[in-house]
């Protein structure tokens, strides 16, 4: 039977995490009773530096059930450290792993249909959402053109999935071999290249607790995503630097011709907007650039993405 570990990154989810905790066990239990997966599976709960009583809870949890496992990692790393760091400490123990968030809005029902394709041969199996309604226009529109912008920047993606995914032991001891200190997990796991599908569900509500990925984080996380897996923003910046170049000259043409004609004058407001476009270009060139710089830098270092202090296992 397939042993399956449930990888379930936490960062001060200790008002969700009790009744997360019984609704994997309850569902864990009922794919043990029908056969699809065997009885020494495990749900693993990866404490990302938790200030609250995640830790507290995850002990209780193991002490009380040992289907209960526990990684604490020794200081907060980042929602796709954490994942990772459940990911590799898993990928020698399970036949396959599922990560999943802790306030469960993906929907645990379709672990089923995972494990099912799974047996069937595929390596990933990719958790994507059927729609999204239960999201506001806001954040369904900048969601949505992430993606196609990540398409676009030469980023592949799958549309509308993000951390929810079944991956077997092979993926994962394929996917150890990535070695880079920026993580975007859900553009790398593609890059493995092994047999997969999706599985389509639709994600409800987060029942207690705050999101643990406001609009500033989220940001962030797209912008990780393009810079860590393109380079056209760079080459972006060659083209537009093309285009002022060959607009200059075109203006140089345009300044002698009215010169030769008499016709010229001091033209303040001209050159107070070309200085501002000009300067405000080389701003935004210099930003980009430096960005890759510095994560060439942290990857140079090779410092460790994690470090685990506790593991909590039978």
């Amino acid at each position: 039977m397939t042993k399956l570990y449930i990888a379930v990154p936490c960062y001060n989810e200790e008002e969700v995490l009790p009744d997360s905790a019984e609704k994997l066990r309850a569902k864990l239990n009922q794919m043990m009773d029908s056969g699809l997966i065997g009885s020494d599976s495990r749900i693993v709960f990866i404490d990302d530096g938790s200030r609250d009583k995640t830790w507290e809870l995850i002990t209780q949890l193991h002490d009380s059930d040992s289907i209960y496992s526990g990684i604490k990692l020794s200081r907060n790393r980042g929602h796709q450290n954490a994942l990772m760091c459940g990911l590799m400490t898993l990928k020698d123990e399970a036949d396959a792993v599922i990560s999943i968030d802790a306030d469960l809005q993906d929907d645990i029902e379709v672990f089923d249909e995972m494990v099912e394709k799974y047996r069937q041969g595929c390596d990933v199996v990719y958790g994507v959402r059927s729609k999204r309604e239960t999201d506001t226009f806001f954040k369904r529109f900048t969601a949505e053109g992430y993606y196609k912008v990540l398409d676009k920047m030469g980023a592949k993606v799958i549309f509308n999935h993000a951390d929810f995914r079944l991956m077997s032991a092979r993926a994962l001891q394929a996917f150890a071999e990535f070695k880079e200190t920026n993580l975007f997990l859900r553009g790398m796991v593609p890059m493995v290249g092994y047999k997969s599908d999706i599985v389509t569900y639709e994600r409800s509500e987060r029942l207690a607790g705050e999101s643990k990925y406001p609009l500033k984080k989220m940001l962030a996380l797209a912008w990780e995503g393009i810079t860590s897996l393109s380079t056209k923003p760079i080459k972006l910046i060659t083209r537009l630097g093309l285009i002022i170049f060959l607009i200059s000259i075109v203006m140089l043409i345009y300044t002698l011709i009215r010169f030769f004609m008499g016709a010229t004058e001091t033209g303040w407001a001209s050159l107070a907007v070309s200085i501002w476009a000009i300067g405000g270009l080389q701003m935004m060139a210099i930003g980009i650039i430096g960005e890759y710089i510095g994560k060439i830098y942290l990857e140079t270092k090779r410092r460790p993405r994690y470090i685990v202090e506790e593991y909590l296992h039978d």
